[in-house]
Formats: C-alpha cells, structure tokens, sequence
C-alpha cells in the first residue's frame, strides 16, 4: 500500500487527498512534525495554567467567551466542547469523504499551530490506517469552522459516536477495540484542536476539485466531438487569436482543443461550412478556459488550506504566545466557489444550445432532428427536453451560496462563509452536468454519422471519442429510449474514460 506523507516541505495536495481517501493510501508524519507539536504543545500547558484568558483552553467557547473555566474541569471542558457541538444531521458522508476529512485536519495539525497533543495525532492517523470511519451526517456546519461535522469525526476517537469498520456500523469505541485502537484522553485544547478548523471543507473540496477537473477534461473532449459533427470552422481556436488576447485559461483551452482536433479533415483550407458559426460553437476556448481558470484558482486555495495552520487561537511555538484570530474563515474559497458554478453554469448553458443547434437543418444541413427516417420518427427531439431540465437544474444551483447566513452564538457569529454548502452545492452541478456532457456527446456521435465521416477525418482525440461513443452505443436509427444511453455515456464520462488524451 502507498502511503502520503504530511507535515514535510511539499506539503500536502489535493492528488495526496485523493490518494488516502479513494484508494486507500496510508498516512505518515514527517519526522519534523513532532519537534512542532512538542513546541506548541508546551506553550499550552504552560499559557493555560496562567491567569490571562485563552480561548477554548481557560476561557469558554462561543457565546460564553470570556467566561473563566474551572482549572480542575479544563480536560473534561475538552470532551464536553465535542459532544455539545455534535449536532450535525442528515444522511452520512462516505468513507471516502470521511478519510479526506480526516487527513484535511491531520495536514492542519501537522503545521504545529494547533497546540494539538502528540497521542491525538496519532490517533488520528491510526484511525485513517486502520480504516476506522467515524459517521460524520452531512449538514450543520455554517462555514464558521466546520464545527457539527468534525465534532462527529472527533466522537468515536474519544469512545462515542458512530464509525464504520470492515463495512459494519459500530459504536465508536468498540470500532476502536475491533480496530486495535483505544480512546484518547483529552488533555487542554485537544478537543478544541479536533473541532475548530475547516476540515469538513477542505477534505470535501479536494475531492470535488478532483472531481470537476476530470470533468472539464472529458468536457473538452465532447465539444471536440461537437466541431466535428457540426463541421464548424476553427479558426477561432488558432494559436494567434488565442494568444492575441489571452484572458485566464484562454491560450491552455484553444491548445487543448486543437491537441484534440490534430490531423482533422476541418483543419484544411475552407473546409468549415460557415464563415462563422453561433457563439456555442465559436467562444469555447473563451468559456472553457475561464472555467479552467477558476478550478485551477479552487485547486490552489484548497492546497493553501492543506498546508497551512488555520487555528484559533494559534500557537505561535517561537514567541511562545497564543493568538486569537480569524483564520479559520475562509471567504477566498467560498468566493472562488461561487466564481466557479457560475462557470460551471455558463458551459452548461453553452452545451444545450450547442445540442439544440445540433437539432435544425438550418444550422447543420442536417436532417431534421438527427433522424433520416423523417417525421413519422421523433430522433433526438425530445432530448432537448432532458437538456433543458438539467440545464435548469445547474442553474439553480449557480447561485451564490456564500451570502446566505444568519447571526448565532448570541451575535458573536455574525458572519459565515457557507464553505461547505458552497462546495456541496458544487459536487450537485457535476453530477448533473456529467448527463449533459454525455448529451453533447451522443448528439455529436450521430451528427458524424449522418455525415458518414469515415473515421481517418476525424482529429485524434476526437476520433478516441467517437469510438468511445460508439463503443457504449449505436448509431440511432429507428427510435429507442434514449435515457439508458445518456446514463451509460454518463457512467463512462464519471470514470474518466473521456477526458485521457490519445498517446
């Protein structure tokens, strides 16, 4: 088994997250994590026992700040601030989004800000190797630190909650004992150094991140498919134009698709149809490239998160101080999550004119509605009704998450970024768009068929695509149900089939 490496130089990424939580790597700390933890862990015990106030170590929590903590009861305080924040409902995340939320927080402590004592962190990461799932429910958390979610991750480390085991639901301290493990005593900060950080978010967005890139790739693949079947002119993708005005993620498409269209018969001389072509065909270097833009913008921020201590309050080991903050809120991410489904939306909207177009004679010289059989024989038709559905579904979804919060905590929370929701939210889009990607590229499929393209016309990549296509479905002649082949183009495009590009 591989194993991922948390707390060295590199730092963690989002290709690490994806390692531990989908295929099942294993987690070791640099050995430079534990002189930082040592650190930070004697700042606490020493700064807690005095008499200035620390957050969630001598002083309560939320609405109770500033309220003196009894020094016997400061352990217990720990246990207590887990169990009282374990308030998060709904249907629970998978293993796979589990261990991502686990290795997020393991990657946060590591940094050696959280004060975090040594024996948790092991736990922590023995419970990832020994793949011990704690059921952590998926709605709760405001995005003021993901508190509900990760009380529920912390549970089964000190005996309670729920985890998954061998694919068995347990108590959380016999999956502990069936595991090998035991619970862990709580020392000062300890259960604030489990609870208070952005790990829900973070695990999840690598993840989702993950996700969308693959997507965006398979994407590019389909709208190659599409010039093809609709013989559009391409010289909006040529290197010049591209370079003439080269807006964020505009010159890395135009590239992609002329990779994907190398060796295409369209590349010829006045081999396109039209002198210009409507904008879903003409602008996809532009759109695409700025949804490249803001995943890659995403990517970058979750990766900042994962190697950064993002603790409140933070110990500072070399000044020997602890200082209150805000940086567990993270409105960057939140943000560029919006920025993205919006993207996201715009290429949608792009893709259901193109397959709509894809439906006139008008605009492809075509029959009409892909079927040569004529009017008594619907063809693609009433597909345009499923586009339109999930077209409006993914638009729904494009607004902003981030500006939807309520004030808590008696007024002291009067501001959330709704991370978590706003990543949530993504993970929905994709889901839908998969079946619209897969639309395209049935849609396009047909098209080069009533075109009778011999395959050595097409570009390289959409010549594997095609393939692919045909592979999974026929060519419609007489009307079938066209829903199960959307839903196995879907299945291929979620598997990453079509976003490889030909070697």
């Amino acid at each position: 088994m591989t194993s991922v490496r948390v707390g060295g130089e590199a730092g963690t990424t989002v290709a690490d997250v994806v390692a531990v939580a989908r295929h099942g790597a294993s987690v070791e700390l640099a050995e430079t994590v534990y002189a930082r933890i040592a650190a930070a862990r004697d700042v606490v015990q020493r700064l807690g026992g005095g008499d200035v106030p620390i957050y969630g170590v001598n002083s309560a929590l939320g609405a109770n700040t500033g309220q003196r903590l009894d020094a016997t009861d400061l352990a217990d305080y720990q246990r207590r601030a887990i169990l009282a924040r374990a308030v998060a409902v709904g249907p629970a995340y998978d293993a796979a989004s589990v261990r991502a939320m686990l290795l997020a927080r393991i990657a946060g402590m590591a940094a050696g800000g959280s004060g975090v004592s040594q024996h948790v962190l092991d736990a922590l990461v023995a419970m990832v190797n020994r793949r011990v799932h704690p059921v952590v429910p998926r709605f709760g958390s405001i995005g003021v630190a993901d508190l509900p979610q990760l009380s529920h991750l912390a549970l089964p480390l000190i005996g309670e909650g729920r985890a998954e085991l061998d694919g068995a639901t347990l108590p959380g301290d016999e999956a502990l004992r069936r595991a090998g493990l035991a619970p862990v005593t709580l020392a000062p900060k300890d259960g604030l150094a489990l609870i208070s950080a952005n790990a829900a978010t973070i695990g999840r967005a690598a993840l989702v991140i993950d996700d969308a890139l693959q997507l965006a790739a398979a994407w590019r693949t389909a709208i190659a498919l599409s010039l093809e079947g609709f013989r559009a002119n391409l010289s909006p993708l040529d290197e010049r134009a591209a370079a003439a005005r080269p807006a964020p993620g505009q010159v890395e498409a135009a590239a992609q698709f002329r990779a994907l269209l190398d060796g295409s018969a369209l590349l010829a001389p006045h081999a396109a149809r039209r002198v210009q072509d409507p904008l879903s065909f003409r602008v996809v270097a532009q759109v695409q490239g700025s949804l490249q833009a803001s995943l890659a913008t995403v990517r970058n921020l979750v990766e900042l998160e994962l190697r950064s201590a993002a603790e409140s309050p933070l110990v500072v080991a070399a000044d020997g101080v602890m200082l209150s903050n805000g940086n567990f809120h993270l409105p960057a991410l939140a943000l560029a999550l919006d920025s993205t489904a919006i993207a996201l939306a715009q290429s949608t909207s792009l893709a259901a004119e193109r397959v709509i177009r894809f439906m006139s004679p008008a605009f492809t010289d075509l029959p009409l509605q892909l079927t040569r059989r004529g009017p008594a024989h619907s063809g693609f038709a009433t597909l345009q009704k499923t586009v339109t559905a999930l077209w409006s579904e993914i638009r729904m979804r494009a607004n902003p998450a981030s500006l939807d919060f309520l004030p808590v905590s008696e007024g002291v929370e009067d501001h959330a970024t709704m991370a978590l929701g706003a990543v949530e939210r993504l993970a929905d889009m994709l889901e839908r768009i998969r079946y619209v990607v897969a639309i395209e590229l049935l849609v396009a499929g047909q098209a080069i068929d009533l075109r009778g393209l011999p395959s050595a016309s097409l570009g390289a990549g959409s010549r594997a695509a095609y393939a692919g296509v045909r592979d999974i479905v026929p060519m419609l002649e007489d009307d079938r149900p066209l829903g199960p082949d959307v839903d196995a183009l879907a299945a291929r495009v979620a598997s990453g089939a079509f976003g490889v590009l030909p070697a």
